[in-house]
């Protein structure tokens, strides 16, 4: 009976050490997405000039007579889709735009070497 008393002394600790960083991590995770508002202030107007753009595209589509296969394969080949066309294709990331970035794993072994001061 004394190693179950001695075990739950020695185990209440280490459970309340795993509790707190439980706790840590439920709070960190749930204030970074706030963290993040700072990191990138855009202008308002850009948003809206792309939309205007969009629905007055859409809006003609909706008043018009449904277009023909060959129609819609041709306004989708322009860009993203039919409606969006080539509206900010020029910051969507493709192979094509992206040949200099650095992937995830070159980041990360760069973390790795600078922590382990194998620079």
């Amino acid at each position: 009976m004394q190693v179950f008393t001695l075990a739950k002394s020695v185990l209440r600790p280490l459970r309340v050490f795993l509790l707190v960083c439980v706790c840590a991590v439920l709070f960190f995770s749930n204030i970074a997405p706030a963290a993040a508002i700072n990191s990138y202030r855009s202008n308002p107007q850009e948003a809206t000039d792309q939309l205007l753009e969009t629905q007055r595209k859409t809006d003609e589509v909706a008043r018009s007579a449904p277009l023909s296969l060959k129609e819609v394969q041709e306004n989708s080949n322009k860009g993203l889709n039919e409606v969006q066309g080539d509206a900010d294709i020029n910051k969507m990331k493709r192979p094509e735009n992206s040949q200099g970035a650095t992937t995830v794993q070159d980041e990360v072994s760069n973390l790795l070497k600078k922590v382990t001061g194998n620079d």
